[in-house]
C-alpha cells in the first residue's frame, strides 16, 4: 500500500467531540479532508449548523459529508443516545473517536469552588470515559478495529509554569494529566481488540477558551516556544491524520505534544 493510500480515510465515519468551533474543527476538517463522514457532538445548535456548513464547503470534493448532533456531554445520562444519534446520523459503526470537548476554570486553588473543580472534571473525564465506553461498546470492540484519539494538553504533562499574569487552572491541569493515563490504560487494554488509543497535547492555540490568557501574555506566548510562535489552523492536522488512519496503525499509547517546541525546553 502506498503512502496515501494509508492515510485515505474514504469510507470511515468519525465523531468529534467539542467539534463546532476550535480545535474539534480543525480536526474534523483534517478527517473530512481525508474522506471520512464526521458527526460533530457540541452543546449549542447554531454553532454546529455553521460548522457542518463549513466542512460541507471546505471538504465538498472529497465527497465526505459532515452532521451535527446536539449534545449537553456534561449530562451523562445523554451520552449514550447522542452515540445512536450520530451513527444513525453517520449510517455506520463509528471508526473513528476524537475526544476534544472541553472545559477550564481558572482561580487560585484556595478559591476554587467546588462546583467548578466537578465542572471539569465532569467535562474533561468523566464525559469522556462515557463516551468512549459507549463508542468501544457499540463498535469498536465487536468489530476488534478502531481509532481514539483524545485531547489532552501540555498542562497535563507536568505542573505548568507559574505566572502571575495568568489564573491557576488547577482542575483542568489534573483533568487533562487523567487524560494521559486514561489514553495509556485503554492502549494497553483495547490493544488486543485492534484498536489504536492515543492522545495530543496541544501547546497555546487560540481558540475561545485561551483568548483571555493569550491577549495578557501578548508575544510572551509565542515566545516561550523555540519556534516562536502559537499554533495555527493547519497545525493539528497532520498529527491527527497520522492518529485516524492506516499510517499509524502501529502507534498506540502514545501522547504527542503539539506545541511548537515547548516541552523539549
Amino acid at each position: 500500500m502506498g503512502v496515501r493510500e494509508l492515510f485515505d480515510l474514504t469510507g470511515r465515519t468519525a465523531l468529534v467531540t467539542g467539534g463546532s468551533r476550535g480545535l474539534g474543527l480543525q480536526i474534523a476538517e483534517a478527517l473530512c479532508e481525508l474522506g471520512a463522514r464526521v458527526a460533530l457532538v457540541a452543546r449549542k445548535r447554531d454553532e454546529l449548523d455553521a460548522a457542518v456548513a463549513h466542512l460541507a464547503s471546505a471538504c465538498g470534493a472529497t465527497g465526505a459529508t459532515a452532521t451535527g448532533v446536539a449534545c449537553d456531554l456534561a449530562v451523562a445520562a445523554a451520552i449514550p443516545g447522542m452515540v445512536a444519534q450520530a451513527e444513525s446520523a453517520l449510517d455506520a459503526p463509528i471508526d473513528i473517536l476524537v475526544n476534544n470537548a472541553g472545559a477550564t476554570w481558572g482561580a487560585p486553588t484556595v478559591d476554587l469552588p467546588l462546583a467548578a473543580w466537578q465542572k471539569v472534571v465532569d467535562l474533561n473525564l468523566t464525559a469522556m470515559f462515557i463516551v468512549t465506553q459507549e463508542v468501544g461498546r457499540r463498535a469498536m470492540v465487536p468489530r476488534r478495529r478502531g481509532k481514539v484519539i483524545n485531547v489532552a494538553s501540555i498542562l497535563g504533562l507536568g505542573g505548568g509554569h507559574h505566572d502571575e499574569r495568568r489564573p491557576a487552572t488547577l482542575a483542568y491541569n489534573t483533568t487533562k494529566g487523567g487524560v494521559v493515563n486514561f489514553t495509556r490504560a485503554l492502549a494497553v487494554e483495547w490493544g488486543a481488540h485492534g484498536i489504536n488509543v492515543n492522545a495530543i497535547a496541544p501547546g497555546f492555540f487560540p481558540t475561545k477558551m485561551t483568548k483571555g490568557i493569550l491577549e495578557m501574555l501578548g508575544d510572551d506566548a509565542a515566545n516561550a516556544a523555540p519556534l516562536r510562535r502559537t499554533g495555527g489552523t493547519e497545525d493539528l492536522k497532520g498529527v491527527v491524520a497520522l492518529l485516524a488512519s492506516d499510517a499509524g496503525a502501529f502507534i498506540t499509547g502514545q501522547i504527542v505534544a503539539v506545541d511548537g517546541g515547548v516541552t523539549a525546553m
